[in-house]
């Protein structure tokens, strides 16, 4: 496989090359809109004592924002990327959280985590880069007790509505020039198409249904530039 055709399909090795700048370019592409989402997702979870999982994590942003809102919780965070992690495990150390924050190299379709291990599992702005979504919702509920939440942080194209052609707009020519632009990167131009393939909101719902979640509700943030999507194990 060619190096241009690794770095194109949201792999591991793809992020690797916007790790550095990552937290920077989603603070300024999503107008800081994407704090308030992720303390809506930490909210979810509400663990009480036990281990969290955060999958997709990326530099930690997640993984580091429920140490925060728990101090009782522990933290697991798994990613593709050894770059993001990296830039994670130097966040987790800055805010002196690493006795309670873990990070790994791993892969959402195949985790290596015991059956019912963890209190919930979460992932923000990742699942779309899994290439079988279903398997790594499956996954998610595997590794999740029984009772316990899994929540769905993802970006969406508005279909509908007033502010729909104005969010189309800002992710198929803003966010790829712009990204570009700061990051010095054409692997923004990746975020585009994913978030343009990703299927509708109830289509996704159904699908984490058919991974094994139950009670699954949707919360659209800005006219469905993003949702929220809460399931029961």
């Amino acid at each position: 496989m060619s190096t241009s055709a690794r770095l194109a399909d949201g792999s591991g090795q793809m992020f690797d090359q916007i790790a550095a700048r990552y937290d920077l370019l989603n603070r300024i592409l999503s107008m800081g809109m994407d704090r308030g989402w992720r303390r809506d997702l930490v909210r979810a979870v509400a663990p009480g004592e036990g281990e969290l999982l955060d999958v997709a994590t990326g530099t930690a942003d997640v993984a580091l924002a429920v140490a925060k809102a728990y101090p009782e919780a522990r933290v697991t965070g798994i990613d593709p990327s050894t770059g993001m992690l990296e830039v994670g495990r130097v966040k987790t150390q800055a805010n002196r959280l690493d006795e309670r924050v873990t990070l790994l190299e791993g892969d959402a379709q195949a985790m290596p985590f015991e059956d019912d291990r963890f209190a919930a599992s979460l992932i923000a702005f990742g699942i779309r880069n899994v290439p079988d979504r279903r398997l790594g919702l499956s996954e998610m509920v595997r590794c999740t007790r029984p009772g316990g939440t899994i929540a769905v942080l993802e970006l969406g194209e508005p279909r509908n509505g007033v502010l729909a052609p104005f969010a189309r707009f800002h992710v198929h020519h803003v966010v790829p020039r712009l990204g570009a632009l700061l990051s010095g990167a054409k692997e923004y131009r990746y975020l585009q198409t994913s978030v343009a393939a990703f299927p509708p909101s109830d289509e996704f719902a159904d699908l984490m249904r058919e991974a094994g979640c139950t009670s699954v509700t949707v919360k659209p943030f800005l006219a469905g530039v993003a949702h929220l999507y809460i399931g029961k194990k």
